[in-house]
């Protein structure tokens, strides 16, 4: 089928971006954790994490993408794979709404933000994001692994796509709250943060502009990156709820998705200091490096060059 091709290749594509971008961001926070840890650093580190697991677990869906979306994997990985694979997707939403709201509350309230900012407090949002976004999409675990032991033969043929009357009534309700829960209320609390966010920004006068156009670029950014990534997939919860139908569109819309783990480590570039003075480090050590390399390429041709003219001369004796 086209669409799977098309799904495998954004895949690849996000594989090979998103690998070296979320490693490079892991250890810049894991470094800025160790050495003063702030309420943000903990948020966007939660984030890298997830983001690995859901690259690490990537191969796995092109697979099946190279497939024509049959899991011809052993059928056990399928519920562990989806669930891990949609929760680091929701996880997302919810960690760039805690960003969001940590942003705002350092411009409205500094003074009274800077006495309770806590990076514990951090902490415990994450474990809570966890375990929410666990708990909501346990149904991506559940529903295929009663699929599996309930076939008395062979297992299914694809993971989390065929679907009874039964369950399909089941899962649209619980598409629908997700749509509800991890998008819609999250997309609301980003888009007041971010509003006021710039509101709030554009009238300080002790800030220069190129650091305000900064800011106010990724607050921006931040909000067309959650309509573009997210928005497509969860309006397909919506429609299939109305249309009582799991929609065959649904991954092509998870595209834009999957795209999200290539994306988020542009914000944690324009957010953290610590991912910026990182990827600084290792440019220049790169850049030091094939210069080095370049400068022992010109002094080995230099050497041989001069060898070969010395070789080639009849009277060595007036070459040397």
């Amino acid at each position: 089928m086209l669409y799977s091709r098309l799904l495998l290749a954004v895949y690849i594509l996000t594989f090979l971006m998103g690998v070296p971008a979320n490693v490079l961001a892991f250890c810049a926070f894991c470094r800025k954790v160790r050495r003063k840890a702030t309420p943000i650093d903990v948020l966007l580190l939660n984030l890298t994490i997830s983001d690995l697991i859901f690259l690490a677990f990537l191969p796995f869906k092109m697979k099946e993408a190279l497939d024509d979306m049959a899991w011809l994997l052993p059928y056990a990985l399928c519920p562990f794979t989806g669930f891990l694979f949609y929760v680091t997707i929701y996880n997302s939403t919810l960690f760039l709404t805690a960003v969001s709201v940590e942003r705002y509350l350092g411009v409205a309230f500094p003074l009274r933000y800077s006495l309770c900012r806590r990076p514990r407090y951090a902490v415990l949002a994450s474990v809570m994001f966890w375990v929410v976004s666990c708990l909501n999409l346990s149904i991506v675990y559940i529903m295929p692994y009663a699929q599996w032991t309930n076939s008395s033969a062979t297992p299914p043929s694809t993971c989390y796509l065929e679907f009874s009357e039964n369950e399909l009534s089941i899962l649209v309700r619980v598409r629908l709250e997700l749509f509800v829960v991890l998008f819609c209320v999250p997309f609301l609390i980003c888009c007041f943060c971010y509003v006021n966010f710039i509101f709030i920004l554009s009238r300080l006068p002790n800030i220069s502009r190129r650091r305000r156009l900064r800011a106010i670029g990724l607050a921006l950014g931040t909000l067309v990156a959650f309509i573009v990534c997210f928005g497509p997939y969860n309006a397909s919860h919506v429609v299939g709820y109305v249309r009582q139908e799991s929609e065959e569109w649904r991954n092509v819309a998870l595209m834009s998705s999957t795209f999200n783990a290539c994306l988020d480590p542009l914000i944690f570039y324009f957010t953290s200091a610590a991912v910026r003075s990182m990827l600084s480090h290792c440019f220049r050590s790169i850049m030091a490096k094939l210069h080095i390399l370049s400068q022992e390429q010109r002094v080995t041709q230099h050497n041989e060059r001069g060898q070969e003219v010395t070789d080639n001369c009849p009277l060595n004796t007036f070459c040397q």
